[in-house]
């Protein structure tokens, strides 16, 4: 067992955005599943924008506030004590639109995801997405297909 105060935690800087995000992973040492915890001010998003994971299906849980999800075909609210989830492959963001701060979890199976797509074409060969890896400097964008990179910047 491991147990561990989420106010000992120290926050994560998410994409280089000024987000509460608390990696639970690390220090609950689990195997197979992802956990963050967030706390959205009004405005925050979770992510940096439209994203999927073709490898890890993603699970939030909506403790307080209420946060609004969007994906290519709608937009829908989560409130508190509410949860949505989201297929591999499933394109998403969510956000803070409310004037209260937001408090939700994330969860991601499996734990480790490398496969992340943002839907943007290829310049050069026309691709309908373009890789996101981490760097040293934030999140790099290159097609999947071609190699080609993308300056998002």
């Amino acid at each position: 067992m491991e147990h561990v105060d989420i106010d000992d935690v120290e926050p994560s800087v998410p994409g280089g955005r000024d987000v509460d995000c608390r990696g639970l992973t690390a220090p609950l040492d689990t195997d197979g599943l992802a956990l963050n915890y967030y706390r959205l001010s009004p405005g925050d998003s979770f992510s940096g924008g439209l994203h999927t994971h073709l490898d890890q299906e993603e699970v939030f849980v909506v403790v307080e506030g209420t946060a609004t999800f969007e994906t290519p075909d709608e937009e829908f609210a989560v409130g508190p004590n509410e949860a949505v989830r989201f297929a591999p492959g499933e394109y998403q963001t969510g956000r803070n639109e409310g004037d209260d701060d937001v408090v939700a979890f994330a969860l991601g199976a499996p734990r480790d995801s490398t496969e992340i797509r943002i839907p943007l074409e290829c310049r050069e060969c026309g691709h309908d997405a373009l890789a996101a890896l981490p760097g040293d400097d934030g999140m790099q964008y290159e097609c999947p297909e071609c190699g080609t990179p993308a300056d998002l910047g």
